[in-house]
């Protein structure tokens, strides 16, 4: 678990999710949420304090997309070229939607990383 002090950072990679030093690309790897496929990765940074990824879900949230935070990544599989995200479809589906325009804005990382600190990882 990814912590800051006693504070969850959802922008950091989990050290035992296998992402950190591992100079993986995770563009293209399928995406599981505990209970199922979400879409594929479209994009994947590694900036400290600040990582992320956007999901291309296809038509499971109609041809939409969304970011989660590194923090959420539980594990990463290279071989099946997959990674594991700690929370279900339906807390993916009801976090704040994914805005193309202001994805990368504060305003809108805050309210996502607001969303998914919520829940007991």
């Amino acid at each position: 678990m990814t912590r800051s002090g006693n504070q969850w950072d959802p922008w950091t990679y989990r050290s035992d999710a296998g992402v950190r030093g591992t100079g993986a690309d995770l563009v293209g790897y399928d995406v599981e949420a505990t209970d199922g496929h979400i879409g594929k990765i479209d994009e994947a940074t590694y900036e400290v304090g600040s990582s992320y990824v956007v999901v291309d879900t296809g038509p499971w949230i109609f041809g939409s997309k969304v970011m989660l935070p590194a923090g959420t990544i539980s594990r990463l599989d290279r071989n099946d070229r997959r990674v594991y995200v700690a929370r279900s479809k339906d807390e993916i589906k009801s976090a704040p939607k994914f805005d193309k325009d202001a994805y990368r804005d504060r305003a809108y990382k805050d309210r996502v990383g607001e969303y998914y600190g919520k829940f007991t990882y």
